[in-house]
């Protein structure tokens, strides 16, 4: 049976040639509406034509099945040939058939061949081909082509079993187009799993398995025994009797003839011949397949047990008797043995054990990678276990391991070819390939298995030695997959490195205009289109041509790739770039080309890696206790011995980093090179130096030999070495035990096995441990709290209760033993009463004692920061404003931190606060001593002397405002201001008075003086019990919680000094003030007094002139105040008319004096007058001559 003729072109199927139609193109196409073969009408459909199925046949049949339009005449004119096609076209019926039967005639005439259409079909040794004509539709429908209405196959016979075509048509034709389905529709597992198509596959391939099995299987002859017509008769008259049969129902004549008898013995020997032709019947193993050898033996188990059953028979039993009546015993004595029958059935039997249930078709019908898998597992298990129960020969299970290897090859390249792995992507391939490997690995251990089964039971046999060994068959598959899954590796790590997302992407075509990614592509695909998985001599031929192709087209990319490579590494800047550029290109360096571009630049970093494993061993020989490893173990409290070995496996960690840089630079494989081989061996040798277990053997020789005891008391004093000497408290242990602890915990982290005795004193040390390292730290934090204590002297009454506690413990523990803390209890349950009283009362003081020193160092630190805090505050004291709240704020904060103190219950507080309180008086007391002295500087400041003072004055009085000086400008002057006094000298009522009066200046610089010393005096004073509810229901006197009373505490006349200058400057001001007075006289005087008191005398009058000059000198200026420092007269109002009262005094006296005057000039005119007169009178010659003469 076969598919249609390759050589028949399709337009012959589907009835369009028109070679074969006689012009019935129309009907045959069904196409006489116009349309291709599809109608356009609604009309019911009309009785079929058996003409047109008749034009169809003509059409198809010639080229099919090898006949001529004139052979086909007899088949239709069988007269029931419409009546068929009638029937068939209707819905009475699904198929018809077309047979072809050679007919017999003479030998040397042509063969004549006779046709019939059937809807039954038969099979005889005349048939030759069987055309099958299966209907699409239920109804065939005249107006649309046969030819998309029926389905065609060709069914061969003949001289050959249909096994063949049967088979080719399920695994050729049937089952690929299921599977092209199915792999179109492009739905996952899942959804086939639904569907039931992965079962569906597994159903074709058993059958296409069976197939193969049927068409594979060795003839076994049937051995039919020759039974003579007396012997039969006799047979079948005893059973119409009811009687067995014996040689009593053949005639006594007839058994007494020697010819019956003759013919009876040659029977028998043509059934010894007929028997030993199947017991005698073998194969050979290597001539055929796995499955022919296991249906060989089964088959013939059959065979044999049929001829057992004839040999039973009633028939069989009486020629025997019959013949040893007669006493021809040479023919039966012998029979069984002559046979072989019981020999060959019992050696059919024990190889059965071996072949029947034999799994070889879960290999044969396993769809994927992982069932085949399966199937060479559960085969070589059935093998190696039946094997060694039945006597199979060794030499037949070596050939037919190899005949599995065969099948195994053919399901292999089966399932593999159909995944067509070119195709596929580089992740599937890689999966599938790497899966294929596995298969074979797993071969291979089956085999190492079955060897070892083979000849334990070829020893136990004691069988001549055979060589065990397996030639596979799968040989070159498994060579090729391994090269193929190495190819497509390099090609796609060469794709990567081309592609666009990795360093080389951006080459581009700017060397050789080239695109290396497209270029790489181009290569593969030469490739792609191959049977890369045929080993045959013409496969091979195809692949190596091939892959020189490819070879070619990526040459040109590794050069544009060295190119690149060699500009990257040229362009490095130190050994770590170039190191960063090998690592990234490492997966290249396979190909020869590539590494031998670069080698120039592999000897300069195989230097710089030999630089850094010699600084290794620089490090190394420094020792680790002389490195910085060891002062970082410390500090991450590691012991020694495990800090060195944590070190050395650094080291030995950053060695393999050394090589794994060797490795990214001369790739996979460098200890292969002479230069990796040198630095192979240096690191071998240098590890087996890094080897830590020496260290652990000598630390654990060092600890056998000391006594490791936890005993004695807990505490220890220790005399002080130094120049100061003394006492100083310590714990009692041995720190080699905490030590030891923790190198137990460390070794054996670090996976080292601690000796048993060892691993129990560091568990003895352990549970001491926690109340060891306790202690240790509770000591040391007290000789540090009582260390601060000391270096901050003024706070030991405070903290003496809790330090009071603390030795109260000491003294208490003094007395205690660490053999009470070495017990085995568990100490998680001391709190919850459980165990040990005694021991729960040593843990409890180890306890109490670390939470009394504990809170010793809390309230010691707490109270220092309070007391730097106090002192910092009391020294401000010294330095800061001179203001009410200045002070109040520093004295408050140091109320605060004393109420907190108190709070804090520390004792002896009333003491502490009261020598405190003293500091701050002094304090306070120099600070009013500064003030009253500032106080007086200030107020004893000149008036020209201070241009500063002169401004604050003048704007003060001429605009009637305090001091507008800001805080500030005070802090940063540092000097005291004092608010001058304004008094006006008034006029009302022409009298003159000083407004306000002198005395009012007195009260003002008095009240300012109390005023600077009150910012000191009213200050709160410090006070220790404020939350005392006793003290605060006494009632203390209001002075005794102010600082008033540091006014009495001076010694000298500091305070008597201000009220001394406020006295002379009154007294001052009243002389000033006393001037303004005395011109009221201008009002009080009447002229006319004061001019008869002059009376006369020009002197008198000139001297008053000059009096009234020099007087007005006191109010004619342009000032209109005048300052005393912190007083000012301001004399405005009264200047204008006392200058101008003055200006008519003056006038008045002026106007007078100068009547006086203009008399007395007068008079004085007169007298000269006369005088002259007199003179004139005289001789003016006697005066001349009286002159010459003299």
């Amino acid at each position: 049976m076969a598919a249609l003729s390759p050589s028949l072109p399709i337009e012959h199927i589907n009835g369009t040639s028109s070679s074969y139609n006689g012009g019935l193109a129309p009907d045959l196409n069904g196409s006489a509406n116009g349309t291709n073969g599809t109608s356009t009408t609604t009309a019911a459909p009309t009785a079929f034509d058996p003409e047109l199925f008749k034009s169809y046949l003509l059409a198809l049949l010639p080229p099919v099945i090898g006949s001529t339009p004139e052979d086909l005449e007899e088949l239709f004119l069988d007269e029931e040939f419409e009546d068929r096609v009638t029937r068939f076209a209707a819905e009475g019926g699904s198929v018809l058939y077309v047979q072809k039967v050679k007919e017999e005639a003479e030998d040397e005439g042509p063969p004549i061949y006779a046709y019939h259409l059937t809807s039954h079909l038969t099979y005889s040794a005349r048939h030759v081909s069987t055309v099958a004509l299966i209907k699409r539709t239920p109804v065939l429908d005249t107006l649309v082509p046969l030819a998309s209405q029926l389905h065609i196959l060709n069914l061969f016979g003949g001289d050959e079993t249909p096994y063949e075509s049967l088979h080719a048509v399920v695994s050729q034709a049937v089952k690929p187009w299921f599977d092209a389905f199915v792999g179109a529709r492009g739905s996952g597992k899942d959804a086939d799993g639904k569907l039931g198509i992965p079962m569906t596959k597994r159903k074709f391939a058993e059958l296409e398995l069976s197939l193969l099995h049927l068409q594979q299987n060795v003839e076994i002859p049937e051995t039919d025994l020759v039974i003579h017509p007396q012997i039969r008769k006799a047979v079948e008259l005893a059973r119409s009797q009811g009687v067995r049969p014996t040689i009593a129902h053949i005639p006594a004549h007839v058994l007494n003839d020697s010819s019956f008898l003759n013919t009876l013995q040659g029977h028998v020997n043509v059934w010894i011949k007929s028997i030993q032709g199947v017991t005698k019947l073998s194969r050979d193993v290597s001539s055929g397949t796995a499955s022919q050898e296991i249906n060989f033996w089964l088959s013939l188990e059959r065979a044999l047990e049929g001829i057992e059953a004839q040999l039973r028979s009633d028939a069989v039993n009486m020629v025997l008797d019959c013949l040893r009546n007669a006493k021809r015993f040479h023919a039966t004595v012998s029979f069984i043995a002559d046979t072989g029958l019981k020999e060959a059935t019992d050696v059919v039997h024990k190889y059965n054990q071996l072949m029947k249930d034999f799994p070889l078709n879960d290999l044969l019908s396993a769809t994927d990678l992982d069932k085949i898998q399966e199937a060479i597992i559960a085969i070589f298990n059935h093998i190696n276990k039946k094997l060694k129960l039945s006597p199979y020969p060794i030499r037949r299970a070596l050939p037919l391991v190899e005949a599995i290897s065969k099948d195994f090859n053919d399901q292999l390249l089966r399932v593999l070819t159909s995944h067509r792995l070119t195709y596929t992507p580089y992740e599937t391939f890689d999966r599938l390939l790497g899966q294929t490997q596995e298969l074979f690995r797993t071969w291979d251990d089956q085999i190492k298995e079955f060897t070892n089964v083979a000849r334990e039971v070829t020893r136990r046999r004691s069988e001549k030695f055979i060589p065990i060994r397996i030639q596979p068959a799968h040989a070159k598959l498994m060579e090729r997959t391994r090269y193929l899954r190495d190819w497509r590796k390099q090609h796609e790590q060469l794709a990567l490195m081309t592609g666009p997302t990795r360093g080389l992407a951006n080459i581009g075509k700017d060397v050789g205009g080239m695109d290396m990614e497209e270029e790489v592509k181009e290569a593969y695909e030469i490739v792609k289109s191959i049977d890369v998985l045929d080993v045959s001599v013409e496969g091979t031929e195809i692949w190596v041509t091939a892959e020189n192709a490819y070879n070619e087209r990526v040459a040109r990319v590794e050069n544009q790739i060295i190119a690149r490579l060699r500009d990257r590494l040229g362009t490095a800047r130190n050994a770590n770039e170039m190191f960063r550029v090998f690592s990234k290109f490492n997966s290249l360096f396979v190909r020869p080309k590539i590494r031998g571009a670069i080698q120039e630049y592999q000897t300069q970093l195989i230097d710089s890696v030999k630089d850094d494993i010699k600084r290794l061993h620089d490090k190394f020989k420094t020792q680790y206790r002389h490195s910085e490893a060891y002062h970082m173990a410390q500090m991450r409290d590691l012991p020694p011995i495990a800090g060195a070995i944590i070190w050395a496996r650094q080291i030995e960690r950053q060695l393999f980093t050394y090589m794994k840089r060797v490795e990214d630079v001369l790739g996979k494989g460098w200890e292969l090179y002479a230069e990796g081989q040198k630095l192979q061996a240096e690191s071998t040798s240098f590890r087996r130096k890094l080897d830590t277990k020496p260290v652990f053997e000598a630390w654990l020789n060092d600890i056998n030999r000391r006594d490791m005891g936890i005993n004695g008391r807990l505490f220890e004093v220790m005399r002080i070495r130094g120049g100061a000497g003394g006492y100083q408290l310590a714990v009692n242990f041995d720190p080699q035990t905490i030590t030891l602890f923790k190198e137990t915990r460390n070794l054996l982290w670090l996976g080292f096995s601690v000796p048993h005795a060892v691993s129990n004193v560091a568990k003895e040390a352990k549970r001491v441990y926690p109340h060891a390292v306790s202690l240790m730290e509770t000591v040391r934090t007290y000789g540090q709290t009582l260390d601060l204590i000391d270096s901050n002297k003024g706070i030991e009454m405070l903290i003496a209760e809790h330090r009071n506690s603390a030795q109260k413990m000491i003294g208490k523990g003094m007395s205690l033993k660490w053999e009470h803390f070495s017990s085995p209890y568990d100490h998680r349950f001391v709190g919850s009463g459980m165990g040990d009283g005694r021991e729960n009362k040593h843990v409890q003081y180890v306890r109490e004692f670390a939470s009394i020193v504990s809170v010793l160092q809390d309230k010691a630190n707490s109270l220092i920061d309070s007391y730097k805090e106090i002192s910092r505050l009391v020294e401000e004291l010294h330095t800061c404003t001179f203001s009410f709240e200045a002070f109040s704020d520093l004295i408050g904060k140091i109320q605060a931190a004393i109420d907190r103190l108190n709070l804090e219950g520390y004792a002896n507080l009333d003491h502490w606060v009261a020598e405190l309180d003293q500091r701050v008086e002094g304090i306070l007391l120099g600070r009013l001593k500064d003030i009253i002295q500032h106080w007086c500087q200030e107020f004893d400041r000149i008036d020209d002397g201070d241009t500063r003072r002169d401004l604050t004055v003048r704007d003060l009085t001429l605009k009637r405002r305090g001091d507008k000086r800001t805080k500030e400008e005070k802090n940063a002057e540092g000097l005291l201001t004092l608010t001058p006094v304004i008094h006006e000298i008034r006029i009302q009522n022409q009298v003159i008075f000083l407004d306000p009066p002198i005395e009012y200046a007195r009260d003002a610089w008095i009240r300012q003086l109390h005023e600077w010393l009150g910012i000191v005096c009213r200050q709160r004073r410090l006070q220790s019990s404020r939350y005392e509810i006793g003290l605060q229901m006494s009632g203390s006197a209001i002075a005794d919680l102010t600082y008033v009373s540091l006014l009495t505490r001076f010694t000298d006349n500091t305070l008597e000094k201000p009220f001394t200058l406020i006295e002379t400057k009154v007294q001052q001001v009243r002389e000033y003030v006393a001037k303004w007075l005395q011109f009221q006289s201008l009002w009080d005087l009447e002229a006319e007094y004061v001019f008869n008191r002059l009376g006369d005398s020009l002197a008198n009058w000139q001297q008053l002139l000059t009096e009234i000059r020099q007087t007005r000198s006191t109010f004619d200026n342009s000032e209109t105040q005048h300052s005393f420092g912190v007083v000012v007269i301001d004399y405005e109002q009264v200047q204008a008319k006392v200058n101008a009262k003055y200006d008519s005094w003056q006038r008045d006296i002026l106007s007078r004096f100068g009547v006086k005057l203009g008399n007395a000039m007068k008079e004085m005119h007169a007298s000269i007058l006369k005088a002259r007169h007199d003179l004139e009178s005289h001789s003016i010659e006697g005066l001349v001559g009286g002159s010459r003469r003299f």
